[in-house]
């Protein structure tokens, strides 16, 4: 049992070693080793912090990018719209000025075709009336004393006035 239980001065001179190496320990690796503890500690608690202020960051700067692109697809649709009113307007003005133009010729032509008509029918009773007194002339040129001699040559005037 004695290999159980310790000597008196074992123990004696444990306690002393124990104690010096203690005192020795406090005095010098004590501090270090808590003040490095705690530098750890606060690095750790500063990087969890820093960590979570950089996952709301995160969160800010997502809520920031949908907002944009929300704002992004308003101003698109915006745009597209306000294309398609220019487009569909463009389109329009062009219509209109063409069936402004296309009237434009219509009644130009129309005009050009009452022109010539009344032209043309202005030369025919010009031609009529530039017969009409040949006839006259080659009537009073000629005596004739017989009515019916009168009306044999009149019909004779007219026939040769028909073939021309």
């Amino acid at each position: 049992m004695e290999l159980l239980l310790p000597g008196l001065g074992l123990l004696f001179w444990t306690l002393i070693a124990f104690g010096i190496v203690f005192f020795i320990l406090k005095a010098f690796a004590w501090k270090p080793i808590l003040a490095s503890l705690k530098e750890r500690e606060t690095g750790i608690a500063d990087a969890i912090a820093s960590a979570d202020k950089v996952k709301a960051e995160m969160a800010l700067m997502k809520n920031e990018n949908e907002a944009l692109m929300a704002k992004a697809r308003e101003e698109r649709a915006v745009m597209i719209k306000e294309a398609k009113e220019t487009s569909d307007k463009m389109v329009a003005e062009a219509k209109e000025k063409a069936k402004s133009e296309y009237d434009r010729i219509v009644a130009d032509a129309q005009l050009a075709i009452t022109q010539q008509k009344n032209a043309a029918l202005t030369e025919v009773k010009n031609q009529v009336g530039t017969l009409v007194i040949e006839v006259a002339e080659k009537v009073l040129h000629r005596e004739l004393s017989n009515k019916a001699e009168q009306e044999k040559y009149i019909a004779q005037l007219s026939e040769v006035a028909k073939l021309n």
